[in-house]
């Protein structure tokens, strides 16, 4: 009679067991459903970080052939990007391209729409010194990754447009022909630190930015008008210089609103009668004296003719100068080029660095050390590049052999355990030399 009390306990033994085998199979099966999700999703987003460089190269080509240049940028296929194209640095992963640098490289004509404008990725876009124009295009000014924007010193004309990159921290369109007013929608910019909108022509009232976060302002030499905000009367007066009909602090306080002119103006009287005679009179006696003035000098004028004997020609050489100096230039091109040729540093092949001298002299210095040749700096450009630069002191030497010297020095950087020197500079007063800034200290550092 026992046995028949023991099958209900097999029975339900078994279920137990049943249900524990069901659950120890249960996390390897989820943990094998987990790493085949992760392995379709990695899938799925390395192909896009691959169409990323893709299509990067690709715009940046066909920027390159739609615009024309002074500079041989080194663009093709066959080199890589992210290490060998001028003016180009790419993520550390090399998966896009972040930082597009071409100042004075005599860049001319517009921008075409769809090139520049998809680099998805870029974040600092420094065109300056060059002789672009047209319009801003919009896909370019409103890319959502863009922080920093520098396209001063060129000829784009039109308005500023209205949708504007949310994340930018410095805008800076000076030196250009920007007309229209200055667009409201700059209240977006969150983060923005820096606009410079000087000598342009915009024109009408200037709007109340309420930017949290701005710390420079320069609207100075345009042709706005009206009261100034109170929210940028924090701003020195440098920043509105140049607008004849803008009032308010900084500036001169603005005039008190006149009266409507409705009633007739009153009938002059005998006092202002008399003084309208006594004026007449008074011009009169004025032109009488500036004819006489004037027929002494064409006499004094006429004896100085006489006694230079060359000045006939001299005066028909000025005459076709001055013509020739007022004409607009045929071809831009070849003005862009003469401007890009003012930038003396001379860059080594490879190297992705595009400043000039006036860069390094406007970037933050200090100093690393000093030797027996002069001494070192750690320069931050403005548009966040950080290099080397050695000034060299009580060097005499011709430009030849100088040059000849760097050439020397140039391949010995291309050992793996030398830091590479990337550019120079030679006058007569000063040399420089350029090379990549080391984040982990000197080797002074490192021995003692």
């Amino acid at each position: 009679m026992a046995e028949p009390a023991r099958k209900p306990v097999a029975s339900s033994y078994s279920e137990g067991g049943l249900a524990r085998s069901v659950q120890m199979r249960s996390p390897s099966s989820d943990a094998f459903l987990v790493r085949s999700l992760l392995l379709f999703l990695s899938l799925l987003l390395l192909s896009p970080v691959t169409g990323d460089l893709v299509s990067d190269r690709q715009a940046l080509l066909a920027f390159s052939s739609a615009v024309p240049h002074a500079r041989k940028l080194n663009w093709n296929q066959s080199n890589p990007v992210c290490s060998t194209w001028v003016g180009v640095t790419c993520s550390p992963d090399g998966s896009h391209v972040r930082n597009l640098r071409l100042p004075g490289v005599g860049l001319v004509g517009p921008i075409p729409p769809s090139t520049l404008g998809n680099l998805t990725g870029l974040r600092t876009l420094s065109l300056r010194s060059n002789g672009l124009a047209g319009a801003l295009p919009s896909d370019l000014v409103s890319l959502h990754s863009l922080r920093y924007l520098f396209l001063q010193r060129n000829n784009f004309s039109g308005d500023i447009p209205r949708t504007l990159a949310h994340k930018l921290v410095v805008i800076d369109l000076s030196s250009n022909s920007l007309t229209g007013s200055i667009p409201t929608s700059l209240n977006n910019l969150t983060r923005l630190t820096t606009l410079n909108l000087q000598d342009n022509a915009l024109t009408g009232p200037v709007p109340d930015l309420n930017i949290p976060n701005l710390r420079r302002l320069n609207l100075s030499y345009n042709n706005l008008s009206g009261q100034i905000p109170s929210s940028l009367q924090r701003f020195s007066s440098a920043s509105f210089l140049g607008n004849s009909l803008l009032c308010g602090l900084p500036l001169l306080q603005c005039a008190p609103n006149t009266p409507p002119s409705s009633s007739p103006p009153p009938p002059p009287t005998a006092e202002k009668s008399g003084k309208r005679k006594l004026s007449t009179a008074v011009i009169l006696a004025i032109a009488i004296g500036g004819s006489s003035l004037i027929f002494l000098l064409a006499v004094a004028l006429l004896i100085c003719c006489l006694r230079r004997k060359s000045d006939g020609s001299g005066s028909v050489a000025a005459t076709k100068g001055k013509k020739a100096g007022t004409d607009k230039p045929k071809d831009e091109f070849a003005t862009a080029a003469q401007e890009a040729e003012k930038n003396k540093l001379v860059f080594f092949e490879g190297c992705s660095y595009n400043f000039d001298l006036e860069d390094l002299l406007r970037a933050s210095a200090e100093v690393l050390g000093k030797g027996s040749y002069g001494t070192a700096y750690k320069a931050v450009l403005e548009e966040g590049t950080t290099v080397v630069v050695k000034r060299l002191k009580e060097v005499v030497v011709g430009k030849r052999d100088f040059e000849q010297q760097m050439d020397i020095v140039g391949r010995v950087g291309l050992h793996p355990n030398v830091v590479p020197l990337r550019a120079y500079y030679y006058s007569k007063d000063e040399k420089l030399l350029v090379y990549d800034y080391i984040a982990g200290g000197s080797l002074s550092a490192l021995l003692h």
